[in-house]
């Protein structure tokens, strides 16, 4: 079968590999589609995860069709479409420096189990839209993190694929007003069509004062100047003056919850903030939200799928990393197999 691996610093290969088989509690998933994350642009600079360095295979944001169950394995069988989780084998993560990776015509989750490993979803959903579900699950895990629910206001700075699933996670949380702010107008567009109840351009409007006419305000700390009455502030840009933003208008008791890669350090002034009484929080990863997410892209799949830009065929996946590698030259790449 042909498998996409990382053969050294920038470089990978289309390589012909023996195809995985089931073992008698193991499950083999033909991949239909992949998500291109930014991650894998890091993998491939660096040459490969260590201690795979110069041969590690790629993807992991997988979506696919069971072709073998083994007897062992209950809830799934051959003909279902499933979600993968890439990191429920820790010593073997999918695309991530294990043995396998999602950009492949095939894989084996070994000691399978559902909901650990997969998740049956509903036939109907398009394949390049359910492989979102990885890249989404981190969205959720952030919107998780900021503790909005129902009656929250809040804002999201980036409308990237993180952003724009951040924001749905929230209004299918019961969030009252979610705002996305960004500087690209498709992306503002995208971030209505998915459900924002309003966007900001920061280039070209006060934040600040947008927030205030869309969420109302509350007074100042003893007699300080009026906040806005946002509860939930969501980073999803890696940009330090989002982070400056936030915590300037941030109101007290507020929440600032970081979900973005920053890639640089990033200065706070805490004798500034002490007033506020800020609550600063940090997401990584989706410790429990990988089939969470899945509940969300079925009942609204039609809104996620404007977060994918371009949907690239296998035989044509040096392009579809070339795309995501390239700054502002997409937003979502997925992959899809024949």
């Amino acid at each position: 079968m042909k498998s996409v691996w990382i053969t050294g610093p920038g470089q990978t290969e289309l390589r012909e590999v023996e195809p995985p088989s089931a073992g008698p509690a193991d499950v083999v998933v033909r991949m239909k589609a992949c998500g291109i994350c930014g991650s894998d642009a890091l993998y491939i600079h660096l040459g490969g995860i260590p201690p795979r360095n110069g041969a590690t295979p790629l993807g992991h944001e997988p979506a696919g069709e069971v072709v073998e169950v083994g007897a062992q394995v209950a809830g799934v069988e051959v003909g279902d479409h499933v979600v993968i989780n890439p990191i429920a084998d820790a010593a073997s993560m999918i695309g991530s420096g294990g043995d396998q990776g999602a950009l492949s015509e095939l894989m084996v989750l070994r000691q399978a189990q559902a909901g650990v490993h997969f998740r049956v979803v509903p036939r109907d959903i398009p394949w390049h839209v359910i492989a979102l579900n990885e890249p989404m699950a981190v969205a959720y895990h952030g919107v998780n993190r900021s503790g909005a629910g129902v009656g929250s206001k809040a804002v999201v700075f980036g409308a990237g694929p993180v952003g724009l699933g951040a924001a749905i996670g929230l209004k299918s949380k019961g969030a009252e007003h979610v705002v996305v702010v960004d500087i690209v107008a498709n992306r503002l567009t995208k971030a209505l069509q998915v459900g924002a109840d309003a966007v900001i351009n920061s280039a070209e409007e006060d934040v600040v004062a947008r927030l205030k006419e869309l969420h109302g305000e509350v007074p100042g700390f003893m007699g300080g100047p009026a906040k806005p009455a946002t509860d939930v502030y969501l980073d999803a840009a890696g940009a330090p003056a989002v982070i400056e933003t936030a915590l300037s208008a941030v109101k007290h008791g507020g929440v600032l919850t970081v979900v973005a890669v920053h890639k640089e350090p990033v200065p706070i002034d805490f004798q500034e903030i002490l007033i506020s009484e800020v609550d600063i929080r940090m997401s990584m990863g989706y410790p429990t939200e990988i089939f969470e997410v899945t509940d969300s892209i079925i009942a609204d799949w039609d809104k996620y799928q404007h977060i994918v830009s371009d949907v690239v065929p296998f035989d044509q996946y040096d392009r579809a990393l070339s795309l995501a590698a390239t700054p502002g030259a997409t937003d979502k790449v997925i992959v899809t197999f024949d």
